[in-house]
């Protein structure tokens, strides 16, 4: 069976429900970053509001945030960004009672009448086969390639070896990559493998730690600020490999937020946590297909920032894919608990799966 997007089915608004219920209560903020009492707070879901008689679906959301009329629309801003007199629904009720309809079952599969009521091996586990997942992947992935867009969240296991490596910058090359999220360490790690050959010392095919290689990635570090930034260092080494070459080569926008812990760090590290969540927040609106790997605070920050839907420039409602790809089950698991409920789990070693990855998609 060829495979498609998964239908929307959007609520029937002309039913009684939807016809008698109210609008939607508006009540100004009261200062700046501060919503009123009795503020609704958005989810992942298509949430519609009724205002001025008219059922009105949020074009672009996230959880945890203010859904506020703003030019004769509906926008979600989160709390901190809210401004004195902005104009935010409340109400805590979700089924119409209070003018607001959270619906979850946009996306929602036939259930399988057959199934029985018990059986084995229901959740995602280690022993889980995660065939059918990847063939899922492999078609999402051409189709959102030039029909969507593709975020890739990425800790830092990739840089560690040559073939990990080696089949992301396939994926960039060959246009599966829109933009990349990650840290400090990953883009320190592959500098430092494009340049040494280590990564945190230990040489990236063999994985043996070199003499004196615990210095390597500082000394990176060092060499990229002398250069003044990511781009000209590429240049004056003559580096052509490696996941940040191909990101600057291809234009590919990224963002590397900064950690506490953080070595140097690198120039284009954003030091400032909440303009960090911005700029990730800018590169996930308009994704329709997101990929965590191996990063769980990334990954659940990047979850709770994603709805599971989008609406496409051409009015059409369709579902944003969300895949966490980690080596623990803990990993996994901890991203559904924290209320990213769509999110599908793979439990794999992540240098395998991108490799696996690239593979099937014939890179």
């Amino acid at each position: 069976m060829a495979w498609s997007l998964r239908k929307y089915t959007a609520p029937d608004l002309s039913s009684d429900r939807f016809v008698q219920a109210p609008d939607a209560v508006l009540c100004p903020a009261p200062a700046d970053g501060t919503a009123p009492a009795n503020f609704h707070a958005t989810s992942i879901f298509p949430e519609y509001f009724k205002i001025g008689g008219v059922w009105r679906l949020a074009g672009e959301s996230r959880m945890d945030c203010a859904a506020v009329w703003q030019d004769q629309t509906i926008i979600v801003k989160e709390f901190r960004l809210l401004k004195k007199g902005d104009l935010v629904v409340t109400g805590r009720t979700e089924n119409c009672e209070e003018g607001i309809f959270v619906h979850t079952d946009g996306f929602a599969e036939k259930s399988d009448s057959s199934r029985d009521a018990f059986s084995f091996r229901q959740n995602r586990s280690r022993e889980t086969a995660f065939s059918r997942d990847y063939d899922e992947l492999y078609s999402v992935l051409r189709h959102d390639r030039d029909k969507g867009k593709i975020v890739w969240v990425m800790g830092p296991a990739f840089a560690f070896d040559y073939d990990a490596r080696s089949a992301f910058s396939k994926l960039i090359s060959a246009g599966y990559v829109h933009a990349v999220l990650a840290g400090n360490a990953l883009a320190t790690h592959d500098l430092e493998a494009a340049y040494l050959k280590t990564a945190l010392g230990q040489d990236i095919y063999t994985q043996r730690s070199q003499p004196g290689g615990h210095y390597n990635h500082l000394t990176t570090i060092n060499e990229v600020k002398l250069a003044g930034g990511i781009r000209p260092f590429l240049e004056r080494e003559k580096i052509e490999d490696g996941i940040m070459y191909n990101l600057e080569r291809h234009g590919v926008p990224y963002v590397l937020a900064g950690s506490i812990r953080d070595d140097g760090p690198l120039p284009p590290v954003i030091g400032d946590v909440y303009r960090a969540q911005d700029r990730m927040r800018d590169q996930l609106r308009g994704a329709t297909l997101v990929l965590c790997m191996a990063t769980m605070l990334h990954s659940i920050a990047v979850g709770n920032m994603t709805p599971s839907y989008r609406v496409m420039p051409d009015g059409t409602v369709r579902q944003v894919y969300f895949y966490c790809v980690d080596i623990s089950e803990f990993a996994v698991n901890k991203l559904t608990d924290r209320g990213s409920l769509s999110s599908r789990g793979i439990i794999t070693n992540v240098q395998d799966f991108i490799v696996t990855l690239s593979k099937g998609l014939g890179l």
